[in-house]
């Protein structure tokens, strides 16, 4: 699907922004993706010990799976509401399919440095059922809490990979300013043929500040609003 390509400059200019809630949509919305963080955090452990590759690895696998079901959730959702209701969608369901996707081409991305575990997938089968049920009901629920909710936590993911950046730059993760670019990740985001893996973190970033944006944008619209966003913008 048509999908951002990014500059040299604008992968280097994004930045972390916060949003200021306003409202108790806002607020529950931001204390639940805090929490929701702080509880991963814990149980996985990042915040001990060595960042590694594998842990790294591990960590935006598992975090592109969850990532990669909001957008998939509210096109389906919009989808069935456009023809139940026999009326127009006002153009969000291919902005919202266009936002799965590229979720999923970060998981697949990783995917070929790594191969989960028997118990890895069982976790994010689990992870997956749960998200799912409880995403489409809010949704049905709330658009603007479940808008604002993924743009609070692509606000994270920002932070998260800045952080892996500054790793790869000075950290544990400095051989990923020599190891290639696999060819799925070339392709995807045209990036130059003797791309690094730094490279490719700098281009999921920008995906993830432009889903940012995106999900605070339309969090502040009406359901019923236009969607401003065309196919591939």
């Amino acid at each position: 699907m048509p999908h951002p390509i990014w500059t040299e400059e604008e992968v280097a200019q994004v930045e972390i922004t916060h949003k200021k809630p306003e409202g108790f949509i806002d607020n529950f919305a931001f204390i639940g993706v805090k929490t929701t963080r702080t509880f991963f955090d814990a149980v996985s452990g990042f915040n001990r010990g060595e960042r590694n590759e594998r842990r790294w690895l591990t960590r935006l696998c598992f975090l592109e799976t969850v990532a990669a079901v909001p957008g998939m959730v509210a096109a389906m959702v919009r989808h069935l509401n456009s023809i139940r209701k026999m009326s127009r969608d006002h153009g969000w369901i291919h902005t919202l399919l266009e936002e799965a996707e590229n979720e999923r081409m970060h998981l697949m991305t990783f995917l070929l440095l790594k191969q989960p575990s028997w118990a890895f997938r069982m976790v994010v089968v689990i992870t997956q059922g749960v998200f799912v049920t409880g995403f489409s009901c809010a949704y049905m629920l709330s658009p603007k809490l479940c808008h604002r909710f993924v743009g609070y936590l692509e606000e994270e993911a920002v932070v998260t990979y800045t952080k892996l950046l500054k790793e790869i730059e000075t950290g544990n993760m400095q051989h990923w300013l020599t190891q290639p670019a696999s060819q799925v990740a070339i392709h995807y985001w045209n990036l130059a043929e003797d791309a690094k893996m730094r490279d490719v973190i700098l281009a999921i970033r920008a995906d993830e500040a432009h889903h940012r944006v995106v999900n605070h944008t339309l969090g502040s619209l009406k359901p019923t609003d236009w969607n401003p966003y065309r196919p591939g913008e």
